[in-house]
């Protein structure tokens, strides 16, 4: 009977210094209500109860004194256990946040999730899954769920037809292939931090293509796994998206722990 592989010392570095103009708050998304609570604070709780990290870094818009008052109290619910809180502002662009969180981790972390505050109600199994998938030897790990949707690619309509529709159907995706990527996205700290030093050469074209940090660690010619997401994992980035979480957490699937 083989023996269950060791986790790494994990450190989880959540993004959230995201500004939520789509959610139409006039405030960071971070700190928009979410059932009681604010996204963030969602966020924190559902990284602590998962028990997967040594250290959460928190990385919030700069100057925000109101989110990092958030943290400082979370810090002291912490106080009698659990992973070192640490807080540090974003930079311009996400990757650059994400560069300033992999700056403030602590010495001696193995491995590294990298997670959108905006998926603040993930469900720990998912957490579990990726770190798993770590202990296992992958260098990178991704969650995800298949596309329901059927996925075409367009062109640009002929400047002749522009009349009829400003696109038209170029190809149609192969459904069966297809993933929507979700965090946390788990990488060896040294093959995240290689990606992230590699993408401050690229052009500005060439960055503003890199859509999350896997992407970065293909380019460097890492393999990148993919694990079973969850439905719950869904992005908080519009009105209704913030609609259906408020569904969540109200209905029988309130729970997290409910659906791994």
């Amino acid at each position: 009977m083989s023996e269950t592989p060791t986790r790494p010392v994990t450190a989880v570095i959540l993004v959230a210094a995201g500004s939520g103009q789509r959610l139409g708050y006039g405030m960071p998304k971070a700190a928009v209500p979410l059932g009681g609570e604010t996204i963030l604070m969602h966020a924190l709780r559902g990284i602590v109860a998962s028990g997967v990290s040594t250290q959460v870094c928190v990385v919030l818009p700069e100057g925000d004194d109101g989110l990092r008052a958030l943290c400082d109290a979370f810090r002291e619910e912490l106080a009698d256990g659990g992973p070192l809180l640490t807080v540090v502002d974003g930079g311009p662009t996400r990757a650059d946040s994400v560069r300033q969180g992999i700056g403030a981790l602590m010495d001696g972390i193995d491995a590294v999730l990298v997670h959108d505050a905006a998926r603040a109600l993930t469900p720990e199994g998912v957490f579990h899954r990726v770190v798993d998938a770590l202990a296992a030897g992958a260098e990178a790990v991704i969650p995800a769920v298949p596309v329901v949707d059927t996925v075409k690619t367009v062109t640009p309509t002929p400047a002749g037809d522009h009349a009829v529709a400003p696109e038209m159907v170029a190809g149609t995706a192969a459904r069966e292939n297809l993933r929507a990527v979700q965090t946390p996205q788990g990488f060896r700290a040294e093959t995240l931090r290689r990606a992230h030093q590699g993408a401050q050469a690229l052009e500005p074209a060439e960055a503003a293509a890199v859509t999350d940090d896997a992407m970065l660690v293909e380019m460097a010619g890492t393999d990148v796994y993919v694990v079973r997401g969850s439905t719950q994992s869904l992005k908080i980035t519009t009105p209704l998206d913030l609609i259906f979480a408020e569904g969540l957490l109200e209905g029988p699937l309130g729970a997290r722990w409910v659906e791994g």
